[in-house]
């Protein structure tokens, strides 16, 4: 999360984000060894809103959007059968990593909605770094943050690989 100080600041941050100068990226646990090391999904999604779910969906459908990230693969755990993956989102929708992961028979871990294994412990997705031009000097600010990797799911890989 990204607080500005001035209203000034607060409206060039909009502008980064318009503009999609705002670079995060996530480290998700998901299920199983993934035969591609890494790539882009490219889905389309429809939002449910009524059961507050997403669904991958053929692009005819009504309301479908367009949902694409790029994934690699950071570290395996062959003995439990998890991936750790760093995600970049190119579109942001909703549950889109969680969607478009499941999607492809790789659900991340501790997913009450789409998953299937980790039920009852809390989603393996976090945010880790988040990148972008300071408001004023155009200097590249980067922010990362690390999960806390003695926890269920992440607890199978050494902190990040």
């Amino acid at each position: 999360m990204v607080f500005a100080r001035t209203s000034k600041a607060a409206s060039r941050l909009s502008n980064v984000v318009r503009l999609k100068q705002m670079h995060k990226k996530y480290l998700a646990v998901v299920d199983g060894i993934m035969d591609e090391k890494s790539g882009t999904l490219e889905d389309y999604l429809y939002k449910d809103e009524r059961n507050n779910i997403s669904k991958v969906v053929d692009k005819s459908k009504k309301n479908a959007k367009l949902a694409k990230l790029e994934y690699r693969v950071l570290e395996e755990s062959p003995k439990n059968k998890l991936s750790l993956v760093e995600v970049k989102l190119l579109t942001g929708r909703h549950h889109q990593i969680r969607v478009q992961f499941a999607n492809i028979g790789h659900s991340l871990f501790g997913d009450q909605k789409y998953g299937t294994r980790g039920k009852g412990k809390q989603l393996a997705l976090w945010a880790y770094s988040l990148e972008f031009p300071h408001p004023v000097t155009k200097e590249i600010l980067k922010f990362e943050s690390e999960p806390n990797w003695e926890t269920p799911g992440w607890g199978n890989f050494i902190k990040g690989g």
